[in-house]
């Protein structure tokens, strides 16, 4: 598949720059891989359309306030963005200007000493410094996307109401739109809401830059599945994956038959799902590879359709849009 295959055209008012309110009067489309069909809801619907016996699995990583400012010795500005813990106390950071850092140069951020070790490509640094947690818990920001106009208020959105795991550098934004209203709902219908936990990083968020999909390599990020969500799985008559990041290490266990590791996982087109039903996902950006993991789910012809039907019905797109249900896809398609 060619990379220029995950473009579309999107008017920039489109892109949703804070959560709806309440969060579950978002819309919610609804999309038939089976049909074809596509229809028009809430958010709040979506009990509705699970059954007795379905298991929907959500991803309760939590967004570390992981962006930082910081000063090179000359006064210049950095700023880094903290991925993830990688031994003894050194971090893997994505930084920049990187072409302005060297191994050794200490920076610092509001009185706190940062060292860098060294590159790891694609402007991604080994950094060390004394208790990174408290570090960005005292002077980091939420890792908003560029695209979103950070306030406060906002930062203060970027999270989703079950997460509890500390470790991720972006938020899994599918489950922005679920209030304890929603999750009830679903217990109600006969659902089973069980938890797995993948740490977003670059993995997710990197965009394509190959010419050709299957040459773009994916970073790899860490996951884990309980026992009982593990156990849940396997008896559930349909598992619906609350987005990608849940979608990637279910298909990474039932692959590699690990319920804990680290994933490079890399869904395109072609690609033979193993775990997964159906899929909750938002809107995503062109040349990603997660419009590529959702077409490779309910087919590109219908991807496409669905997303002109958004852009066309003013659906609103990305981390704080709107949301699509898609059904009867995964290995229903098999």
């Amino acid at each position: 598949m060619r990379t220029e295959e995950l473009d579309y055209e999107l008017p920039e008012e489109l892109i949703a720059q804070k959560p709806a309110v309440p969060r579950d009067s978002s819309r919610l489309m609804l999309v038939d891989t089976s049909t074809g069909e596509i229809s028009h809801h809430a958010f709040h619907d979506l009990p509705g359309f699970l059954r007795p016996g379905d298991a929907l699995v959500l991803n309760e990583t939590k967004v570390l306030p992981a962006r930082l400012a910081a000063r090179r010795p000359g006064g210049g500005a950095a700023e880094l963005l903290f991925l993830n813990e990688i031994g003894d106390g050194a971090w893997e950071v994505l930084a920049r200007p990187s072409r302005r850092l060297k191994p050794g140069m200490e920076l610092s951020a509001n009185g706190d000493s940062l060292r860098l070790l060294g590159p790891l490509g694609d402007g991604r640094w080994a950094i060390a410094a004394a208790d990174v947690p408290g570090l960005l818990d005292r002077h980091g920001r939420m890792p908003l996307p560029p695209y979103i106009e950070a306030t406060p208020e906002v930062e203060g959105e970027y999270q989703t109401v079950y997460a509890r795991v500390p470790g991720s550098a972006a938020a899994p934004t599918a489950g922005l739109h679920f209030t304890e209203r929603v999750l009830d709902g679903v217990s109600r219908a006969g659902g089973k809401v069980e938890k797995i936990t993948l740490h977003v990083g670059t993995g997710t968020f990197s965009p394509v830059r190959t010419e050709d999909l299957a040459d773009h390599p994916m970073h790899p990020e860490r996951y884990s599945i309980p026992e009982g969500t593990q156990r849940t799985v396997e008896e559930a008559k349909r598992v619906c994956a609350v987005g990608t990041t849940a979608a990637r290490t279910l298909e990474s266990w039932a692959a590699s038959g690990e319920r804990e590791g680290e994933t490079e996982l890399f869904i395109y087109p072609g690609y033979r799902w193993r775990a997964v039903d159906a899929l909750l996902t938002n809107f995503h950006l062109p040349r990603s590879t997660l419009l590529a993991m959702v077409m490779a789910f309910a087919g590109e012809e219908l991807v496409r359709e669905a997303y002109e039907t958004a852009v066309r019905e003013r659906y609103r797109f990305y981390s704080f849009g709107d949301a699509m249900l898609l059904l009867n896809g995964g290995r229903g398609r098999a």
